[in-house]
């Protein structure tokens, strides 16, 4: 992907988009983290429950596309509720190009300005060392029960200064 790349306000003319981009970054960059039937159960879980589309419809989020595509969503990150990272996807096409760095720190920004003072998440083995990187830490690993399969995932957090 040659062309710059773009972070605007999500709106609700892109969720068909950000659903789609959910499963493809689930079903490309996924596979050596996760067995099949977790990628399978994980990437139908927006098309099959309404919980996806609800956070969306509360949340405030960020989409990223390309100056040569801006309607097109190659990534998105939402805040469900404000000082929660709910969801952060991007399309493996448009993976290890800053993108989600951007959003996130995006959304920080954001929720600094509404005083906000930190936030938390509960971050994949994919979203894991992005975080950590921008430096969230882990407070602690849990498993749980998503769509049917049992999933290893952190709870992390920053602080916001």
């Amino acid at each position: 992907m040659s062309s710059p790349l773009l972070v605007r306000s999500l709106k609700q003319d892109d969720w068909d988009q950000v659903i789609d981009t959910y499963a493809d970054a689930v079903k490309t960059l996924a596979t050596p983290l996760y067995r099949p039937e977790q990628i399978e159960a994980w990437a139908a879980y927006p098309s099959s429950h309404a919980a996806v589309r609800e956070a969306l419809g509360r949340g405030v989020g960020l989409v990223g596309t390309t100056a040569g595509r801006p309607s097109a969503v190659e990534a998105f990150a939402l805040l469900d509720p404000l000082d929660r990272l709910a969801l952060l996807y991007c399309r493996g096409r448009s993976s290890r190009m800053g993108l989600a760095t951007r959003l996130v720190q995006g959304l920080e920004a954001h929720a600094r300005q509404l005083g906000q003072t930190s936030l938390r998440t509960e971050a994949s083995q994919l979203s894991r060392p992005l975080l950590e990187r921008l430096g969230w830490k882990v407070e602690q690993e849990e498993r749980i029960l998503f769509a049917g399969e049992l999933f290893l995932r952190w709870r992390m957090r920053t602080t916001l200064i």
